[in-house]
Formats: structure tokens, C-alpha cells, sequence
């Protein structure tokens, strides 16, 4: 047993303990200051360590002390405030109100919460500037007002009126008195009377109102999929049972009160640390700009504003506003190696302090600095710290409304950036608390202007004018979405299988269901994954879509998971398998657990994977589109290669669901996710002899920004010669109009005539190679039989050869095969949607915020198929444009790792390139040297560049050599064909050999390496980096193996060596 020390506390008096210590009016600044002095006292921990330890739930669990012990006395044991799973009560609510807070749910109360803050707008945009807002007074009123419309469709209309509902300043008091209550030695209590007559009267008005909100709705039942009436109907799916009155109306006061207490705190808080540090503020502002503009926000732009999900991380981080997390031990244990903790002993986790810890957050761990809570670097936080961000709790007893609060939270704070400029009311304030249960900003206000010379009435038009939901706000941007047409249930057999707490699962298992019957399948078997326990099928393939809760199982799929995890031997050998996992990343130890052990265990006992496992993350906001994705891209492709092209009769598999009428008009369309800019000019970099390199310069829209290293997607038309060939084929004038009709999903403009050229041009993909389904059907298209014949012969064993490795596409086989006659909606229908393509940028904003620069290689070459020329889609786009040329762009961040240090001063660099593969370094150096330029001192940084000759294709020679005598890059070339030139050395391979020594000394001292090139560049350079690493190891006596190389190769992988490699 290990040697253990007393836990370091103050003294305390007799009878009172520490109450001296303890600011009745402000106990957390008492916590802080203890914890400042004795550090993790009795029994109070705040560092990370310790927290990871507390957070074990097999020892540790949330103890009710102290205020929720007294809230107790008005809602019992409802969610937050029960002891556990040994209340019956708890369970069955729990179990019943998982599902109400899915994001499915949540995304459906979008609209209400959109409502509400819009209230919140207009009062701010009718009382004008010189309005003194109360902060914390009026977003206490927005998040009431919006767990009430929400959960309970209850309004209590504060914005309406000057004073507060009497509901609500009853709960303030209740909440008040109880935290008062909890602080006051038992011993003092019977002084209290008064106190104790107007906190029976509060606990009263509260439940009388509450219960008359349940009677309403008996009376005047909705089908509305509320909170409320989850509760009311739902059946526990472990008991059978539903919820009593009592626990309806307990939970009713504990959403109430939870529901708005602390995301209020938050808000504030956020709003204050905006006005404190006014470029995040800018920041922030800007990025709603971006995303958002002036339009209406949709739910699906809120997981688009990663800047101000780091600001609600960053603010919780310091000021988390629910500050303590209770915790006891299950038995006498001993925490941090040293401290002994009875069981049942509180142990208080005080996250103010939890987290500041220096270990985890470094020196400046009292600055308020969103860019530590970015997507990359707060996964890496919490990976190597676990546990080191808790605002919402721990475990099974973690905020269950987390999703809520947070969709909440992102959406009130874009709509404020994007409507107003704030001000504070004193700008010398420094942050005070207040606190009840929680902790708010006590004394803070400030002021709210309009923005973009709107007026209130304006303002109050655009709201109301326009309907929030996306489905009626946006269109899709793969086109409209037209009704499907029913099918009798036909094709091969599937067995369809879900894990599901909250309905996300559940609703993508239908969703490939429903898919299943265009690819040839339908869903013979679609159940829980529990019904699969002992029971799975042999003779079909099965999808499984489940998530991870904590680490552990839904409650549909514990049964089967305990199950699975049981088998010793082969017992699956017959069967066929996919799976699908859903999970939320702030989750980094147990993130996506449950779908990888599933798809692991089945391979472990003998299953055959059909495709690899796919995965959403809930935090990017988008679960569904990365589910398609991996349905369309991975899931029906792996399907159809092991179970063959649909089996349906031949009429079916030629049967277009797009019906095309011609007519004559002229219009114009534009596409989505793209923005207009502008060409400032193009020149050639390479000379004749080597295929063609071209420099772009571009201006972007004036509220697009970028990094160094980030991408420039752009839409691009097809060669005017293939749109040309396609209309040529089909008989279409050049001023043909086509309005489409869909009897399903579809990438194309439907419901609206649009010129034909523009539809061959720009929405569908004219030179992508035909598929074996394509042919097939075109087989159905000619009466001809020695073209049947020929065709067919392509589809089987000669495909790969002669279409795909050739390149063939519908086109081509149309035009070699007159007689086969494809109407053009099928023609359409094959065709793959016309897709952005993304270039690494060549710039540097530090050269021009607003400019980019694009460097590109010219496909140009003899057709594979032997028909006239095959032209790259985007570089012949870009090719021929001019300047003064408009074009539709955005900018793509790239990988977290593929940009350059932020420690300049310390951090070498070392980059290597071949060909157009400099683009990204050319940026990389261009900022080096406007550093420079500006007096800042670097570290080394060395450029391996590969081309063919200095004559050729030494891109950029003169800027390089310039930027060289700077002192901003030392530039290692080879020449392809004239090595004599560069050392003996052929390719970049060669010389980062050659150069090995100096590489590895700045390696050593800590630096980063960039690759960006073909992936025959980054295979060379690869293997030259483990050659490198074996000598070196070899020279210090410490030699490594092969394997071991390669190990310590993916250690650094996105860390210190990065690559952007394209085929």
C-alpha cells in the first residue's frame, strides 16, 4: 500500500468548520483562494490529474450535496438532483428523455429557439443604442423563455413585459435560498423562519404552475415531440412503465431551472471576454459574415462556425458556469498516489481550477484564447489530458441537455455578431461574479447598434420574411428533392440492424433502407441490434449502424455487444457485414468505441467486412451528409462489387426516373457553396518541351480569407469540346432549354428550364469513365446485336482494361456506337455530378490578404481510348481563363498539421516538392520573407525541389533566389535531366539523401517537414525518411528495426511531418 499524507485544509472552528472561510455571498472565489494556498484540499481537487482519476466511474459517482441536496426539497429526485440508479424514478426518466435530447430533436426545435432569440433582437433593435442592457437579466429571460417554448410549448413572454414572470422570480429565490441553505450549519437553521416560510410558499407556486401546464396539455393533447410530451407518453423501454405525475412535474422544474441557468451564465460570460479581447471579437464577428452573411441562419451553418465553438469551449473552460462537480468513492480508497479518501466522503471538483492546470494548458492558462479550443487542438488536449475539459459533468449523471444548450448557445451568439456591434457600457469593468447555483458576471452591461444601416422596422421584416427551417430556406445542394416513386419491394435480400439511444442511428438505418431498393436490395430485416443477439442472418448481407454513450453501448444494443464480445471461436464465419458508427469527438477516449469493437469482433470471428467502417462525428454538425457520403461512395459500391449489379428485370435497369422536356427560352442558374471572384492575371511558367505549368492570380470576395498551405476549391466547366460532342450526339441547338423532372434525389437543377449547355457544361462529370451498370444499359439501348454483343464482351472480363485503365466514358462509347440509341435523361442520369476541385494555394496573405495565387499543371494529352484528346476538367478550366475572368470559388482549409509553425522563431522548417507540388511552399517561404522583412527573426528553413531542368521548369527561380538572399530559404534542387547540375542527383529523393546530415540536425532540433507532391513523391520521400531515421539510429548505438522505423514514422505522421499528396 502506498505511503499517504493528510490532505492539506485550513483549520476550521468548532461546531462551524471552515464557515469563516467561506464568502457566504461568493463561495467559489473562497474555493479558488483555498485552492490557491493549500492546492487540492480537503476534499477539493483541481488539477487534471486528479480529475482523470475522479472520473473513473467503476470508483468514483456523482454525490447530491450541498445546494442539490436543498433543491431536493422542490423537485425531489429528478434528473440532476437524484442519488443515483438506486431511485427508481431516475431510471425511467432517464431512459425515457435520452431520445428527446437526440440530435435529431434538437435539430427539430431549431425554429422555436430561432423565435425567442429573434425576440431578444428586435427588443435590442427598438431600444436602440443608447439602451443599457442588464446582461445577464436578459439572457436569463432568452434561455427561460426557450427550454419553455421548446420542452413544454409554454411561453412566458418576458420580453413582453418590465417584470419577470412570478414563476420565474420564484425559482431565482427558490435557487437562492437553497444554496443559502446549504451553506448555513443545521445548527442555525431555526433563525431562519421568514426565509423558510417564503421558500415553502416559492416551492409551491412552482409545482402548482407546473401541474397546471400538465393539465393543459391532457386536456388539449398536440402531437408536438416535445420534452413534455415525452414524458407524459413515453414507456420506459427497460420497465414498461411511464412516468409518474410527480416525477412529470419534478422534471418539468429541474429542465426549467437547468435549462437556463447556465447557458445564460455562459452567454454572458461569452459576451464579456468578447468586449475584453476585441480581436476575437472581430474574429468571431467575421466568421459570421462568412458563413452566414446577411441571411437567415440555418441549423446546418451552425456547424460551420468552428471559431465560436472554440469561444463557448474557451469561456466554459474559465469560467465553467456550474463550477463543481460532486463526486464520492464507492469504497476507502486513495487518490493521486498519496491522499486517503473514505467512501462516501464528497469530493469536490473544482473546475476553475481543473481547468487552469498549467500542465495541460500551459503558462498562459489564465488567458482567455479560443484558438486552444479549435477543433485540432482541443482533441489533442484531450487526448493526451483526459478529462482535463468537464463543464457538463461526468459520465451517467453528465448534462443530459448538453446538445440543447449548446445549439442554443451557437446560434444566440451568431445571431447577435451577425445583427449588432457591441460596446461595453464601462470598458474599464473587470469581471465580478455572482452566484446561486451557478456562477454569472455580476454588474456587467453594455451596449447593442445596429449593423448594416438596418432600422428596426427593416430588421423586423427581414425576420419575419423569412422561414428559418433549411428545408424551406435552402436548396439542396445537390438539387431538388422531388418525390420518390414506390416500388413493390424487390431485389436481393438485406438485414438491417441498429444501436440506438437517442434516434440517429435508428433514422440512418432507415435511410439506407429506403435507399436499398435503387441499388438492386431491399430491406428484408430491419430491427434493433439486441433482436440480433444469438440470431445473425447467414444467408444476407447485414448493415449495422450503432454509437458509443461514454464508451458503452446504446441500451438497444448492450444485449448484443455483451454477446459478441463473449464468442471465443468462428461462430460467424458465414456472415457479411458492414458498420456504421456514430459519436461526438469531445468524447476522445471512448470516440466512435462501440461502432470499431462491433466491426473488429466480427472480423475476429470469422465474418467477411464488406465495406470499411464508416464514421460521423455529432460535433461537425453533419451526421447525415457524411453518412450519404460513405453510402454512396464506400457502402453500395463495396455491395454491388460483391453481389453483383442489380438483379432487376432489364426494363427496370434501363428505366431513367428523369423526364426532360426541350424548350427555347434563355435563363441562367448559379451554382451553390461557391462565390464569384475574379482573374488578375495568368501567365505560363514552364518552357515547350515539358507538360505545360501556369501561375493564376485571383481575387477573392471581399469577406473570403486564408493561410498559407490552405486550398482553393473551384468550380470548373467541362472542355467546351466534350459539352461540344454531347449536344452534337443528342441534336440540341445551342440554344436548347431543358427542364428537368426528378422521382428522386438528384444533383441536377430540376423544375426550372436551364440552358442545355450550361447542364452539360457544369453539373455533370462529361469524361468520367463509363461503368460496367452504364454499359449494361446501354446494351438495352441498340437493337443492333453485334454492338449487344461487343458491349456485353466490355462489361465482363475486358472491362478493367479497355474502359476503366482507358478512361472510356458514355460519351465515348455513344459516339463509337451510333447505333445504340440512350434518350438523354438516362444519358444524364449515368453521369456523376460535376464536383469542385481543390488546388493548393501559392500565396501567402501575408502578401495579400485578398489575392491568391493558384500553381497548376495542364492535362493535355492523347485520348486512352484512342478518341481525339484527354483534357484534364479543371486545368483546362483554368487554362483559359483571362483577365478580368469571373470564376466561382472558396477556400478549403487544409490539415491542422499542413501549415507552418506557429513557434517561427524556433521551429525549422524543412519542405519538399516536386513539380507543382511547390505551390503550397511557395506560400510557405513568401510569408517567411515578409516576416523577415518586418524584422522578426526565424528559424532555418530548407526547400527540396525537383523539376526537369533550370530551363524548363524551375518555377519561380528569380522570387526563390530573391527570398534565399534574404535569409528566408536555402533551395536544394534536382534536375530530372540534367542531374550534372544539381550534385549527381536525379529527383528530390536523391538530393534529400544526399543532404541528409543537415536535414537531420534541424530534425533534431525540433523541426517540421512538409511533403507535397504526387504519391510516387511521397512514397520515395518516405522511404528516404526511414533509411534516414535506421542510420541515425544505427550512428547512436541505438539501432532500430524495419518495423521499428515504421512505428516511429506514424508517431510523427501529422505531427512533425506532414504531406499533401495528389494522384
Amino acid at each position: 500500500m502506498p505511503e499517504t499524507v493528510p490532505i492539506p485544509s485550513p483549520p476550521g472552528l468548532p461546531l462551524l468548520g471552515n464557515i469563516a472561510d467561506i464568502d457566504s455571498e461568493l463561495p467559489v472565489k473562497s474555493f479558488s483562494h483555498l485552492a490557491d494556498i493549500y492546492g487540492s484540499s480537503r476534499v477539493v481537487i483541481g488539477s487534471q490529474a486528479l480529475m482523470n482519476e475522479v472520473s473513473d466511474e467503476s470508483r468514483f459517482s456523482k454525490i447530491v450535496s450541498a445546494g442539490l441536496e436543498q433543491v431536493r426539497n422542490g423537485v425531489h429526485d429528478g434528473l440532476f438532483t437524484a442519488y443515483g440508479a438506486q431511485e427508481k424514478n431516475w431510471g425511467i426518466a432517464h431512459r425515457i428523455l435520452i431520445p428527446a435530447f437526440g440530435p435529431l430533436s434538437i435539430r427539430g426545435m431549431f425554429d422555436e429557439m430561432h423565435d425567442i432569440a429573434t425576440q431578444l433582437v428586435m427588443k435590442w433593435a427598438r431600444h436602440g443604442p443608447d439602451y443599457v442592457i442588464p446582461v445577464t437579466d436578459e439572457f436569463t429571460r432568452l434561455t427561460l423563455d426557450t427550454i419553455a417554448l421548446c420542452a413544454m410549448d409554454y411561453r412566458f413572454n418576458s420580453y413582453y413585459y418590465e417584470t419577470m414572470h412570478p414563476f420565474i422570480q420564484a425559482m431565482a429565490d427558490f435557487l437562492k435560498e437553497s444554496g443559502d441553505r446549504a451553506r448555513r450549519p443545521a445548527i442555525t437553521q431555526m433563525f431562519y423562519q421568514q426565509a423558510q416560510q417564503k421558500y415553502s410558499e416559492d416551492i409551491e407556486l412552482l409545482r402548482r404552475t407546473s401541474n397546471e401546464v400538465i393539465k393543459a396539455r391532457r386536456e388539449h393533447p398536440t402531437e408536438r415531440k416535445d420534452l413534455l410530451n415525452a414524458m407524459l407518453n413515453g414507456t420506459d423501454p427497460k420497465t414498461g412503465e411511464k412516468m409518474s405525475d410527480d416525477s412529470v412535474t419534478d422534471n418539468m422544474i429541474t429542465f426549467l431551472i437547468a435549462g437556463h441557468e447556465t447557458t445564460s451564465g455562459l452567454l454572458s460570460f461569452v459576451f464579456y471576454y468578447l468586449l475584453k479581447n476585441p480581436a476575437a471579437y472581430q474574429k468571431a464577428q467575421q466568421e459570421v459574415d462568412n458563413v452566414i452573411g446577411k441571411g437567415p441562419i440555418t441549423v446546418e451553418q451552425l456547424s460551420k462556425i468552428p471559431y465560436i465553438n472554440a469561444i463557448l469551449r474557451e469561456t466554459l473552460r474559465l469560467t465553467p458556469t456550474a463550477p463543481a462537480i460532486a463526486l464520492q468513492a464507492h469504497e476507502d480508497t486513495i487518490i493521486g498516489g498519496k491522499y486517503e479518501v473514505p467512501k462516501g466522503e464528497p469530493i469536490i471538483a473544482f473546475l476553475p481550477k481543473v481547468h487552469r492546470d498549467p500542465v495541460v494548458y500551459g503558462e498562459d492558462a489564465e488567458a482567455w484564447r479560443p484558438e486552444r479550443m479549435l477543433d485540432a487542438e482541443f482533441d489533442r488536449l484531450n487526448k493526451e489530458f483526459p478529462n482535463c475539459w468537464k463543464p457538463f459533468g461526468n459520465g451517467a449523471r453528465a448534462c443530459i441537455g448538453r446538445p440543447f444548450a449548446w445549439q442554443e448557445a451557437l446560434l444566440v451568439v451568431a445571431i447577435l455578431l451577425q445583427n449588432f456591434n457591441f460596446t461595453a457600457e464601462d470598458p474599464s469593468y473587470q469581471l465580478a461574479l455572482k452566484q446561486t447555483l451557478t456562477i454569472k458576471p455580476k454588474g456587467f452591461y453594455m451596449r447593442a447598434r445596429l449593423r448594416h444601416q438596418a432600422t428596426p422596422t427593416s430588421l423586423e421584416r427581414a425576420l419575419a420574411s423569412t422561414s428559418i427551417s433549411a428545408q424551406q430556406t435552402t436548396k439542396k445542394p445537390t438539387g431538388q428533392l422531388a418525390p420518390t416513386k414506390k416500388s413493390a419491394a424487390k431485389g436481393k435480400p438485406l438485414a438491417i440492424y441498429y444501436g440506438s439511444n437517442t434516434g440517429t442511428c435508428e433514422a440512418l438505418a432507415q435511410r439506407l433502407a429506403s435507399d436499398a431498393s435503387s441499388h438492386g436490395f431491399h430491406a428484408e430485416i430491419m430491427n434493433t441490434l439486441d433482436s440480433a443477439k444469438e440470431n445473425i442472418p447467414t444467408s444476407k448481407p447485414i448493415f449495422i449502424a450503432t454509437a458509443s454513450y461514454e464508451g458503452q453501448p446504446a441500451d438497444n444494443a448492450a444485449h448484443f455487444v455483451n454477446w459478441l464480445e463473449a464468442l471465443k471461436g468462428s461462430e460467424l464465419e458465414n456472415v457479411s457485414y458492414s458498420v456504421f458508427g456514430c459519436g461526438h469527438h469531445d468524447w476522445a477516449h471512448t470516440f466512435h468505441k462501440i461502432p470499431k469493437l462491433v466491426d473488429e469482433l466480427f472480423e475476429k470471428r470469422g465474418a467477411k467486412r464488406i465495406a470499411p467502417l464508416g464514421a460521423a462525428d455529432a460535433a461537425a454538425g453533419d451526421i447525415f451528409t457524411d453518412f450519404e457520403t460513405w453510402e454512396d461512395q464506400v457502402f453500395w459500391p463495396a455491395m454491388v462489387k460483391q453481389y453483383g449489379e442489380s438483379d432487376m428485370p432489364a426494363e427496370g435497369a434501363f428505366e431513367s426516373s428523369l423526364e426532360v422536356d426541350v424548350s427555347s427560352p434563355r435563363s441562367s442558374t448559379l451554382r451553390q457553396d461557391v462565390r464569384e471572384a475574379h482573374v488578375v492575371n495568368t501567365k505560363v511558367l514552364s518552357a515547350p518541351g515539358v507538360s505545360e505549368k501556369r501561375h493564376v492570380e485571383i481575387s477573392l470576395p471581399s469577406d473570403m480569407t486564408y493561410s498559407a498551405g490552405d486550398y482553393l476549391a473551384l468550380l470548373p466547366l467541362n472542355p467546351k469540346e466534350n459539352v461540344h460532342r454531347a449536344m452534337k450526339y443528342f441534336g440540341l441547338a445551342w440554344d436548347s432549354m431543358l427542364t428537368i423532372a426528378a422521382a428522386g434525389p438528384t444533383t441536377l437543377p430540376t423544375n426550372l428550364p436551364i440552358p442545355a449547355a450550361d447542364v452539360l457544361g457544369a453539373y455533370v462529370e462529361l469524361a468520367q469513365p463509363a461503368s460496367k451498370r452504364n454499359i449494361l444499359s446501354l446494351v438495352e439501348a441498340t437493337k443492333d446485336e453485334a454492338i449487344k454483343s461487343e458491349l456485353t464482351r466490355l462489361s465482363g472480363a475486358a472491362f478493367t482494361e479497355e474502359i476503366s485503365a482507358r478512361r472510356v466514358s458514355v460519351l465515348d462509347l455513344l459516339e463509337r456506337f451510333p447505333s445504340v440509341s440512350l434518350p438523354l435523361g438516362p444519358f444524364l442520369q449515368m453521369q456523376p455530378p460535376m464536383r469542385v476541385r481543390q488546388y493548393s494555394i501559392s500565396s501567402s496573405p501575408l502578401w495579400n490578404p485578398s489575392h491568391v495565387t493558384l500553381t497548376y499543371s495542364v492535362l493535355d494529352q492523347p485520348a486512352m481510348s484512342g478518341q481525339g484528346r484527354f483534357v484534364g476538367v479543371a486545368s483546362s478550366y483554368l487554362s483559359q481563363l483571362t483577365k478580368g475572368d469571373k470564376l466561382h470559388v472558396s477556400v478549403r482549409l487544409s490539415h491542422q498539421a499542413f501549415h507552418l509553425p506557429k513557434d517561427s522563431e524556433n521551429v525549422p522548417v524543412i519542405c519538399i516538392a516536386a513539380g507543382t507540388g511547390l505551390a503550397p511552399f511557395r506560400g510557405f517561404i513568401q510569408e517567411r520573407a515578409a516576416q523577415l522583412g518586418a524584422g522578426r527573426v526565424l528559424a532555418p528553413a530548407l526547400l527540396f525541389f525537383g523539376c526537369h531542368s533550370p530551363n524548363s521548369d524551375d518555377l519561380y527561380a528569380d522570387e526563390f533566389a530573391r527570398w534565399e538572399a534574404m535569409g528566408a530559404v536555402q533551395v536544394r534542387r534536382a534536375y530530372s535531366r540534367e542531374p550534372d547540375k544539381t550534385n549527381g542527383c536525379k529527383y528530390v529523393q536523391d538530393r534529400l539523401w544526399a543532404e541528409r546530415k543537415e536535414v537531420v540536425e534541424l530534425f533534431e532540433k525540433g523541426g517540421k517537414c512538409f511533403v507535397c507532391g504526387s504519391s510516387e513523391v511521397g512514397d520515395a520521400v518516405k522511404d528516404v525518411a526511414l533509411r534516414m531515421m535506421l542510420e541515425r539510429a544505427k550512428e547512436m548505438g541505438k539501432e532500430k528495426s524495419v518495423e521499428e522505423a515504421k512505428e516511429w514514422f506514424e508517431g510523427i505522421r501529422n505531427e512533425r511531418y506532414a504531406t499533401d499528396v495528389f494522384a
